[in-house]
């Protein structure tokens, strides 16, 4: 069965490309019609733009800090202007996530990780809700990983925020399905983008060496996932986190 999202309207933030690109084209491939997020690189936003409209995916862009307030209300405000609603909120959008010891962190990097993953989500439901519960239905989805069920170590801002994130998922998932808005998570492993391109060679081997299905993960995978719950097939599917990361958390 392929899920058809026909008529429904999906904010991916921070899918100029990687992951979040993956994420918008899966969903628009299935019927919804797009709105694309990037906050510092115009021309890969647009060239995601081009390549999304190739496809006949009807889509438009905005540009827009997702971890500030008044940016993400006026951003929802643009999609709902332009497309007339918005079912399907997908939080994506990520800073980097550099591996230290505790003692090397700093607080401010701690609250950072904090305002992205925490706050972030906090906001754009807020800017969301509205409308959703207006409509009585709607879908959030927020992108989390594998992180937090793993314990990585030298990752413990990225994990603490992570886990804020799934924590917060849960809580709205009950608060919210009264008003037909369902709140899942998707947890990716490591999956290869433009941005670990530089990564060394040799952490690529050692962590494929530890997926069960013998392969990497790819944006379409998060996407495929991501699609699963914003459908009406998952209407009774909430407060879950799926991992997508071929395995390795099988529990």
């Amino acid at each position: 069965m392929s899920f058809s999202l026909k008529g429904k309207v999906a904010l991916v933030t921070g899918s100029s490309r990687g992951l979040g690109k993956g994420i918008a084209r899966t969903l628009g491939l299935a019927g919804a019609k797009i709105a694309l997020n990037y906050l510092n690189d115009k021309r890969k936003a647009e060239e995601t733009l081009v390549e999304l409209k190739e496809n006949r995916i009807r889509a438009t862009l905005i540009r827009a800090d997702a971890s500030d307030p008044e940016q993400v209300e006026a951003m929802v405000g643009a999609v709902e202007e332009q497309f007339g609603s918005l079912d399907v909120l997908v939080p994506n959008a990520t800073p980097d996530q550099p591996q230290k010891s505790i003692e090397q962190y700093d607080a401010d990097f701690y609250r950072s990780m904090y305002e992205f993953f925490v706050m972030s989500p906090f906001h754009l439901a807020q800017a969301v809700l509205p409308g959703m519960k207006s409509r009585g239905h709607g879908r959030i989805i927020n992108v989390t990983s594998e992180v937090f069920h793993c314990s990585v170590p030298q990752f413990s801002a990225y994990v603490a925020a992570k886990g804020g994130q799934i924590g917060w998922s849960r809580s709205m998932a009950n608060e919210l399905a009264p008003f037909g808005i369902t709140v899942n998570t998707v947890a990716p492993g490591w999956i290869p983008t433009e941005r670990h391109q530089d990564d060394p060679q040799s952490a690529k081997d050692e962590y494929l060496s530890t997926i069960p299905v013998g392969r990497w993960g790819t944006p379409e995978d998060v996407g495929n996932a991501v699609a699963y719950f914003a459908s009406d097939e998952a209407s009774f599917i909430n407060g879950q986190t799926l991992c997508v990361n071929g395995g390795r958390t099988p529990w």
